[in-house]
């Protein structure tokens, strides 16, 4: 029965020790020329490719891999063009430094807590997840992985890559106070991933998840004081347009003069349910959003946003992970967001 060649019988064959063999394969100038070529010849002739470049990282105590942690199914981080940016950023830093990027998605897809503490990862990113609460966290440290959160909260231990939501947040909502607008109301982006969509009250406002969604709340708020904040189920259009659907359809002495939605996905919703309302934009209603993402289902539309780095996210959270990796310890990483006026808002 024929059994996979392995580097002991190429190094037979080639008659040397599989020590040289090894570093044959590894380039290493230890070995001379011809040697090299005697052991890549007979690796040829027996069909062997090469040592398993997984357990060759592992003797060197590295896998080579990057956990990317997202917090729903993995087809919403590929609607999701800010979570197209994030990870694309995050991809570009790991491709220089050689290293691979594993998405490990939440929901159903999610590794169990038993898988988590089995796979070979050399740092971790929760890109676009919550970290308190997340069994996957105590793992990753209990196994001593170093830990990346993007936008998530201060835990000892893990380093931060933040964008300045809040800032951003307050500066839109102070370009809509200035333009006369008092009755405002804000479609927001889950508090946690349970399906839960409706008005946000004071109890589901303290089982908050998100440190980017906390942010953005309170930066309407030091404008605007206490407005109502309307929870989707996920940052999808249909979402934004069911949640545009509820504020808007109502008497006209009621309905908002401006929605401040937290994602230019959510606000595109938004923005759908006016027109099929017949409500004029920005003339009936202002909306505003949050990201400067590319929609290009807008069309002529621009939609006033604040704009965040994404990619710049994205490539801040690898270069912190492989400084980790590495054993060096990274600085907090706060980025600056810019507001962007469009032909969405006006006055009320």
């Amino acid at each position: 029965m024929s059994s996979r060649p392995t580097l002991a019988a190429v190094a037979a064959r080639a008659g040397v020790s599989p020590s040289t063999a090894s570093l044959a394969f590894s380039g290493s100038p230890r070995v001379t020329p011809a040697t090299r070529e005697r052991v890549l010849a007979a690796a040829a002739l027996l069909g062997y490719a090469g040592p398993d470049p997984l357990a060759a990282s592992l003797r060197r105590g590295r896998s080579g891999v990057i956990g990317a942690f997202v917090g729903e199914r993995l087809l919403y981080a590929f609607r999701d063009p800010v979570a197209v940016q994030l990870l694309d950023g995050i991809t570009e830093v790991l491709g220089a430094h050689g290293a691979g990027l594993l998405l490990l998605a939440g929901d159903t897809g999610r590794p169990s807590p038993q898988q988590i503490a089995r796979i070979p990862l050399d740092a971790a990113i929760f890109a676009t997840c919550g970290l308190e609460d997340d069994p996957a966290l105590d793992q990753l440290r209990a196994r001593g992985v170093p830990v990346v959160g993007v936008e998530g909260p201060v835990i000892d231990g893990v380093v931060l890559v933040d964008v300045d939501d809040r800032r951003g947040t307050r500066d839109l909502a102070a370009h809509l106070h200035g333009l006369g607008h008092r009755r405002v109301e804000s479609v927001v982006m889950p508090l946690r991933l349970d399906g839960t969509r409706g008005p946000v009250d004071r109890a589901r406002r303290a089982r908050n998840h998100y440190r980017d969604v906390r942010h953005r709340m309170e930066g309407v708020e030091e404008v605007f004081g206490p407005v109502p904040f309307f929870e989707t189920a996920s940052n999808a259009v249909d979402e934004g347009e069911a949640a545009g659907r509820v504020l808007l359809d109502v008497p006209a002495h009621r309905r908002p003069t401006a929605v401040i939605a937290q994602s230019d996905v959510l606000a595109s919703g938004v923005l759908r349910a006016a027109a099929a309302l017949g409500l004029r934009v920005p003339e009936d209603v202002s909306v505003a959003g949050f990201d400067g993402a590319d929609l290009p289902w807008l069309g002529d539309t621009r939609l006033t946003t604040v704009v965040q780095p994404s990619d710049e996210k994205g490539r801040a959270a690898a270069r912190a992970a492989m400084e980790l990796v590495e054993g060096r310890r990274p600085e907090p990483v706060l980025l600056p967001v810019a507001l962007r006026i469009g032909t969405t808002t006006g006055p009320a």
